[in-house]
């Protein structure tokens, strides 16, 4: 089993040295540094289990240390060492979240108990059973080390918790090792894409219905909620679910009962609700799109996903780890990457995230014909970016005024012809041209 690393903070050498000598004795792996700024530093490069700092100390003491973690990582356990004089500030931090405190000279029997309940809060010492919890995410970055720390504590509760990041990040990987971490991690989870489905539709996936409440209802339907009985229902794009059924997700969070379509009584529900969204939800709140009493029902705790070009150290790893699947799932040789081709793909921007990163590897893959991939199918990936879906309001747009202009052209202008071949009145038809700023005109002077 992994050890638990201490990062130990202190300008007084001889006592780092003993420190460390005594933690190494109970089985923690540390590092020490010999100043707040140096600590910093490090914790940019890696994360520990936890910090345990002096509190006097040139430059940067421990107080100030302790809040520019919490900033960072509020996660991270800090301890603080400290002198009588401090005391009560120290006391002050534990209630803004440090770990703990010990004066000086500290009895080193407390330390390490007080450092081995730290570390099993850390998401780098896992507690037995629950070691796998995390082991689909691939990375090496401090930032989503940090990130991935305070979803495992945020695990532990039953607390509503909105993931944000943008498309391709990752929010549904999170989502189910959230899940795996949980009390509920043996139970259900079901996910489900909000602006994917139709509202008519979505209303009864989530909530179920009854025989016959409406037009192909054969049978009772239990719906998502009833079916994850339990576990963990995953909402993802929440941003894009419908206002009436804002109000309905509503009661299922405050009273805990769902009522299906056609029915006239509640059933109880027992389950936790996880969300995503890539939306800035405070704009569509202001907006009049989204709810701001749910907004706040889902947001007790909010996570977000740094996009892929603030975590490029983890670009060769995951780079690695899709090569790995693909070339078994094609059957192919393929040992890694050229040089140019890894430092191409580490450079590369990735509007499009992890979902991107995968499927320009798929493309390399398919199409390589030597050991190793080089930088020529690397660039042409990049180049080769998938067509933009258009929301369907702008694809209906540009349908209707290309129809309008082709039906202008084929009559030489002429609005009453436009309006019989369309099968529509001529005020209707003057209306739809306005909108698109057609003038008809314009088409009877062509030749």
């Amino acid at each position: 089993m992994k050890k638990p690393c201490i990062l130990v903070v202190d300008d007084d050498a001889a006592l780092r040295e003993l420190i460390t000598l005594r933690l190494e004795a109970n089985g923690f792996r540390v590092e020490s540094v010999d100043s707040g700024e140096a600590a910093l530093a490090r914790l940019a490069v890696t994360r520990p289990d936890a910090v345990l700092t002096d509190m006097q100390m040139a430059g940067m003491d421990g107080m100030a240390l302790f809040n520019a973690i919490r900033a960072r990582d509020p996660a991270l356990p800090v301890i603080v060492l400290t002198a009588h004089g401090t005391i009560p500030d120290a006391v002050a931090a534990t209630q803004q979240g440090l770990f703990g405190y010990l004066t000086k000279p500290y009895d080193a029997a407390t330390l390490v108990d007080l450092l081995k309940r730290a570390t099993r809060l850390s998401a780098g010492a896992p507690e037995a059973g629950d070691a796998g919890w995390r082991s689909d995410i691939v990375t090496a970055s401090p930032a989503m080390e940090a990130l991935l720390a305070e979803a495992r504590l945020a695990a532990q509760s039953e607390a509503a918790l909105l993931i944000q990041g943008e498309s391709g990040t990752g929010k549904e990987l999170l989502a189910r090792a959230i899940h795996r971490a949980s009390p509920r991690g043996k139970k259900p989870f079901i996910a489900i894409n909000c602006g994917a489905i139709p509202a008519e539709l979505l209303e009864s996936e989530l909530f179920g219905h009854v025989k016959g409440a409406f037009t192909g209802a054969t049978r009772d339907h239990p719906g998502l909620f009833q079916s994850a009985a339990g576990g963990t229902v995953f909402l993802d794009e929440i941003g894009d679910m419908p206002l009436p059924l804002q109000v309905k997700l509503l009661r299922v969070l405050q009273e805990g009962e769902v009522r299906p379509v056609g029915a006239t009584e509640t059933r109880a529900v027992d389950v936790r609700i996880l969300s995503a969204t890539h939306r800035n939800l405070d704009e569509a709140i202001a907006e009049g799109g989204f709810r701001a009493d749910l907004y706040y029902r889902l947001n007790v705790v909010r996570l977000t996903l740094p996009p892929l070009r603030e975590r490029r150290e983890d670009i060769p790893l995951l780079a690695q780890h899709f090569l790995a699947a693909l070339t078994e799932k094609y059957g192919r040789h393929i040992r890694g990457f050229a040089p140019d081709a890894l430092d191409m793909l580490t450079a590369a921007d990735w509007p499009g995230n992890i979902r991107q990163l995968a499927n320009a590897l798929e493309q390399c893959v398919a199409l390589c014909t030597t050991p190793t991939i080089p930088a020529s199918l690397v660039a042409r990936a990049l180049r080769d970016k998938p067509a933009e879906i258009q929301p369907l309001a702008e694809a209906r747009a540009a349908f209707e005024r290309d129809y309008l202009i082709n039906l202008l052209k084929l009559t030489r202008g002429q609005v009453s012809e436009v309006a019989r071949l369309a099968g529509r009145n001529r005020t209707e038809v003057y209306r739809l041209l306005q909108r698109h700023g057609l003038t008809p005109a314009l088409f009877k002077e062509r030749d």
